[in-house]
């Protein structure tokens, strides 16, 4: 074999054991948090009055955040009806319709993809709890459209600059308006990565304890009223954590083994729909 040869063996072979110890080394972190999640959660996660009860006095069993599951869900619902429409119409149209306004836009984009959650929060307290004088589950869903809202127009932005240009000149051959061409022939197609963005951008404000201390404010008791202060599972994770009781402590992992598991589902969800539509891609 001739030398070359065998020098290039050897350096590919030393390159590929470089990158995979690397990402080794850069999973441990990783593979700690996780580890240290679900040991120190999974006692509190195992009793089924952690997920069915509310918040109760310390020293009184059968405590759960049944309570701050719902307000989670609630407030991660109403931000995901307001920011993905116009997140996804944004992005559409920075694309297929973009005038001047589009750097701008973007830019607008990137800064508060950038920008701290806890500044989005003293927003928020200021817009929409301060002029009422109430913190309200609205208030927090609110901030957290704000924060969903960049996320989703530049992954739409992403996914519908992806699609050909030959798609949009056969439909304008068809004698179909720019708009109709948009909403029913590129957007359908990329329909993957728009909804991974969206996914995604849910699962960033499941995760955000800062903008709902200024706007949710966080309730122990149960409501599904978001005009009414609510609860959160980062708000639990916040407040419990940094109690001096066992209990409220182990309560805090609980809640954070529930949420890493919410957002486990939502990235396995996302895969999921973008292997079902390539696999369909793949079937036309």
């Amino acid at each position: 074999m001739p030398a070359r040869n065998v020098w290039r063996r050897a350096t590919s072979s030393l390159a590929r054991g470089a990158v995979y110890g690397l990402t080794a080394v850069a999973l441990i972190p990783l593979g700690l948090v996780l580890w240290h999640t679900v040991v120190n959660g999974l006692p509190a996660a195992t009793h089924v009055d952690f997920f069915v009860n509310v918040e109760r006095p310390v020293g009184i069993p059968g405590a759960g955040v049944a309570h701050a599951i719902v307000g989670s869900a609630i407030m991660v619902g109403i931000a995901s009806a307001v920011a993905v429409p116009l997140g996804v119409v944004s992005g559409v149209n920075l694309v297929e319709f973009g005038g001047g306004l589009a750097r701008a836009v973007r830019l607008a984009a990137d800064v508060l993809v950038g920008a701290p959650s806890i500044a989005i929060g003293l927003f928020a307290y200021v817009l929409f709890v301060a002029p009422f004088h109430h913190f309200s589950g609205m208030a927090g869903a609110l901030a957290l459209a704000i924060l969903m809202l960049p996320v989703v127009i530049r992954t739409t932005e992403g996914a519908v600059a992806l699609i050909p240009a030959g798609l949009r000149e056969s439909g304008l051959a068809l004698g179909l308006p720019r708009w109709r061409v948009a909403l029913q022939l590129v957007l359908p197609a990329a329909a993957p990565g728009v909804i991974t963005g969206a996914l995604l951008a849910m699962a960033r404000a499941a995760g955000e304890t800062a903008p709902l201390l200024f706007t949710g404010f966080g309730n122990r008791f149960w409501t599904v009223d978001p005009t009414q202060p609510m609860s959160a599972l980062p708000l639990i994770v916040f407040h419990d954590a940094l109690t001096p009781y066992p209990s409220l402590q182990q309560q805090a992992w609980g809640a954070a083994l529930v949420l890493v598991a919410a957002m486990l589902v939502i990235n396995l969800a996302s895969r999921w729909v973008v292997r079902r539509q390539q696999r369909f891609a793949g079937q036309l």
